[in-house]
């Protein structure tokens, strides 16, 4: 439990070389059924090692949805092309076409200013169009329209070059990407490639969700490229595994771990004393009276990681029973053994408490 003096915490560890393992074992897996990988790498808030550790365990592209992280990969030499993965806002259209060499893109009138601005430049600007396929974030909704702006895209637009067609499925509406899903995506892309009378470079069938289809093998030779994140990033912990029971998941490694200390350990009642209200954040909780406990106090809280249910305690008999903005309550009573003020408690994460840390200014990041 104890650690070196060397660090500082709050930390927030990297190790480079489990990241690049797990991105080994997913791009060879894809790579078997003919698709690419682009390694996303918002979560992490855009590091250049995190690119540099997708590159060299097989990612073929790097992207994220915010502009600055992409700047920063492309400044530091990275030869790989960057896609930006969040629609692209009309007043950053001029910068992303100097940064990125791809976008995703569902509104005609933002394609038409990426056409405008990429002649001006004297360039030409890759746009993936987003297919809704029922999760009801991006993408066009009716696919006829879409077919017709692709053949806009292709026909009308000589600063853009159609690049291939894709959709997203499990961020917002929890949509499964089942077989149909990816047959109906498939389809679509043949339908394009009918109507422009030549093949799409990408047909992009989702993000690490979509990594159902290729452990299962049912995803369609047509769809040639994934958007991961979350699966290198996170490991055996991403939801993929623990709500469809993908065990393959389980081969990859925890590349990230929060690391916290202790600041106070002492014996206290499970339940709150006194007439309950609101806590700090304006909430109306429910609590569970188990007696008088063991709690150990830690110097980190909701403003750096947001949920306690993202954070997965690696010592045993531990449980995390609530937090404040800057202070997180572990029950440490069925711990076999002592647990003393300064000892380092470490957590694997999941995907939201990962994209919070990593933005905390209050945390260390060490990479080792």
């Amino acid at each position: 439990m104890s650690e070196m003096a060397e660090y500082k915490y709050p930390a927030l560890f990297h190790d480079r070389a489990k990241l690049v393992n797990n991105m080994k074992k997913l791009s060879s897996k894809c790579s078997e059924q003919g698709i690419e990988i682009a390694g996303i790498i918002k979560a992490t808030n855009g590091t250049v090692a995190t690119a540099e550790d997708f590159v060299a365990g097989g990612a073929k592209l790097i992207g994220s949805s915010r502009l600055d992280q992409l700047k920063r990969v492309k400044e530091s030499g990275i030869a790989v092309p960057l896609l930006l993965i969040r629609i692209p806002m009309l007043s950053e259209i001029s910068e992303m076409v100097d940064v990125v060499d791809i976008s995703l893109n569902s509104e005609v009138v933002v394609l038409e200013a990426i056409n405008k601005v990429a002649l001006e430049k004297d360039t030409t600007h890759k746009v993936i169009l987003m297919a809704d396929l029922g999760d009801l974030r991006e993408g066009f909704f009716d696919l006829d329209e879409l077919v017709e702006t692709a053949v806009k895209v292709e026909n009308e637009m000589p600063g853009l070059v159609l690049a291939g067609i894709g959709t997203n499925l499990g961020c917002y509406g929890s949509v499964i990407p089942t077989e149909d899903k990816m047959v109906a995506l498939a389809e679509l892309a043949e339908r394009v490639e009918m109507k422009i009378g030549r093949e799409l470079e990408y047909v992009s069938g989702g993000a690490t969700t979509s990594l159902l289809g290729v452990y299962h093998g049912y995803m369609p030779e047509k769809i040639n490229m994934l958007r991961l994140g979350a699966g290198p990033l996170i490991g055996p912990l991403e939801d993929v595994r623990l709500c469809y029971n993908l065990e393959a998941m389980g081969e990859l490694d925890t590349p990230f771990v929060l690391k916290a200390e202790v600041i106070e350990l002492k014996m206290k009642a499970s339940y709150p004393q006194g007439e309950l209200g609101v806590d700090a954040a304006g909430k109306k909780r429910e609590y569970v009276d188990r007696g008088m406990r063991k709690r150990a106090l830690l110097a980190i809280g909701r403003a750096d990681y947001g949920d306690i249910d993202d954070l997965v305690p690696e010592m045993e008999g531990t449980s995390v029973i609530g937090a404040s903005g800057d202070h997180t309550i572990i029950d440490v009573e069925d711990v076999e053994g002592d647990v003393k003020i300064g000892d380092i408690m470490t957590f694997r994460l999941k995907y939201s408490a990962l994209l919070n840390l990593a933005e905390s200014e209050d945390v260390k990041k060490y990479e080792i």
